[in-house]
């Protein structure tokens, strides 16, 4: 236990120096030779680029798991040393691509155009190779044109084609898998494409025991509250498979998570930053890792929904400190973070009047980058504002979600667009409430929840910043209406399982203690 509380002490140091560093404005990469990554698995993808085999696998390792910096870096190497290596083109303009993830930036669309084409000029190397190839080229292909997801489900198809033409081939079927999880709709509750990714990846599981895009995308294909039971090996095992990857040592925390295992979740994550931190040290000592920010907002979430707010504040309150941090990527995870953990801290314990406050930070931070992120911080200061009576606020914080909202639907965000529009009809219930007009803030309460229903949260979160049907059980139990209200409790945690604010609920609702509702 002392260990484990040393390591979040060291967390909340490392964030705080970050803070320090950041008025330095040393924002240069460090140049300290090889880096030691550390064991990341065992990854066999035959290449016909002669002496390069050995340096290709372990570069691929580090893709599946989501090492995207390092693999570009490797892949890079062996395009050097290798010319006439087509695959360490497919490499660059994979690791630029990451089909779970946010879509890529500009920047990593130019990298990644560029490393396609060059790979297509080349047409060297086998029949197997060239299908890779023509496959991430259909992605970058009419970037200017087609979007993101028309052009993620073009490399599907050219990965179902690979796959279909190499059925023994099992990175063939890995990136296969990986494509399908990279286009399943997060509307469809029968989950047929991640349990199709699933059985490919439990098909080849007893060959590659050790094979860290295996025990990474079964993870994927199961986060989910109805599914997450079947990922419990996998959560427990990728992380021994590759204890040099950061994401490898945070991702079984989405299956913790999903089933309320909270000590596994913090352990886990604390070991993700940690590592995270020794790695940003050897490559930029005056940076912090997004890698770390992601997993401190899973660790905020944890640390609530076990009771140990002292430490979630610590760590949240560093977050806050951060007025031009230094960062090895601006990135959506780092985005999520520094919005998600301070929104979730405060409305969770109901310090109204401090969500209210709330504000975009760190303020040097490209927020605009990331609209789906700010709008965290207007959902957390429209509910803050109009619980503490400040309708004035809470109004402004509903018209900024109702931009935001346009925004993204204007930009064909489809997923995101969806969830700030949750935010803003919970935010608008909320405020009707705080207007007078309850049953309104209850209808909007229940179209945000019903809203929320019909779609998944995205990997970035542990899980919503608040459900809006808690909030609607809330405000249900405040009218008096407790047999409604324990319903709505009780929808929660089917979906989020050990939730301590829904625990409440039920408590509230059944005239229990509330010791007695987080026993159960």
């Amino acid at each position: 236990m002392w260990k484990r509380w040393s390591s979040v002490s060291a967390i909340v140091l490392i964030l705080a120096a970050g803070a320090a560093r950041a008025g330095e404005g040393d924002r240069q990469h460090h140049d300290h030779g090889p880096v030691d990554l550390g064991k990341l698995g065992k990854v066999s993808f035959q290449v016909s680029c002669g002496r390069a085999q050995a340096d290709f696998s372990r570069a691929v390792a580090m893709m599946h798991s989501f090492w995207y910096a390092e693999a570009e870096k490797a892949f890079q190497q062996i395009a050097k040393k290798h010319p006439q290596c087509a695959m360490a083109q497919w490499g660059v303009a994979m690791a630029n691509y990451h089909p779970l993830w946010a879509p890529p930036t500009s920047d990593e669309l130019s990298r990644g155009r560029a490393a396609a084409e060059k790979a297509l000029a080349m047409r060297g190397g086998t029949a197997r190779e060239r299908g890779f190839i023509d496959a991430i080229h259909a992605f970058y292909a009419e970037a200017d044109r087609a979007d993101h997801a028309t052009r993620s489900a073009r490399y599907a198809e050219g990965m179902a084609k690979v796959a279909a033409a190499n059925p023994r081939d099992r990175e063939a079927q890995i990136f296969y898998a990986l494509a399908l999880l990279g286009t399943a709709s997060p509307n469809d509750k029968s989950y047929a494409k991640q349990k199709q990714a699933a059985e490919i990846l439990n098909r080849i599981l007893p060959q590659e025991r050790e094979h860290p895009g295996v025990a990474h995308y079964i993870i994927h294909s199961y986060d989910y509250p109805q599914l997450a039971s079947l990922a419990l090996d996998a959560a427990r095992t990728y992380a021994k498979i590759a204890p040099g990857s950061p994401h490898a040592l945070h991702m079984p925390s989405h299956i913790f998570t999903r089933l309320g295992l909270w000590d596994e979740s913090i352990a886990s994550n604390i070991d993700s930053a940690e590592k995270a931190r020794r790695y940003i040290r050897q490559i930029n000592p005056n940076a912090t890792s997004f890698d770390e920010l992601h997993a401190v907002d899973y660790l905020v979430y944890a640390y609530l929904q076990r009771g140990d707010d002292e430490k979630a504040k610590d760590l949240v309150a560093q977050l806050m400190r951060a007025e031009a941090p230094v960062l090895d990527s601006n990135n959506f995870a780092a985005a999520y973070a520094y919005a998600a953990a301070p929104a979730r801290y405060h409305l969770e314990r109901k310090e109204w009047s401090d969500a209210a406050k709330l504000k975009l930070r760190p303020a040097t931070f490209p927020w605009k980058n990331f609209p789906y992120a700010e709008a965290i911080v207007h959902f957390a200061k429209a509910i803050g504002a109009s619980r503490s009576g400040d309708l004035n606020t809470a109004k402004a914080a509903v018209d900024r979600l109702t931009a935001i909202q346009k925004t993204l639907a204007d930009q064909k965000s489809g997923y995101w667009a969806e969830q700030v529009e949750i935010q803003r009809l919970a935010a608008q219930g909320e405020l009707a409430r705080a207007a007078g007009l309850t049953e309104e803030g209850i209808r909007l309460l229940r179209a945000a929840a019903d809203l929320e229903d019909t779609t998944e949260k995205h990997p970035v979160t542990p899980g919503a910043v608040v459900p809006a049907r808690e909030l609607l059980a809330d405000m249900l139990l405040e009218q008096g209406k407790k047999a409604e209200a324990l319903a709505e409790a009780q929808r929660v945690l089917t979906v989020a399982p050990g939730r301590k604010n829904a625990l409440l609920l039920v408590a509230r609702s059944t005239d229990q203690t509330p010791a007695s509702a987080m026993k159960e």
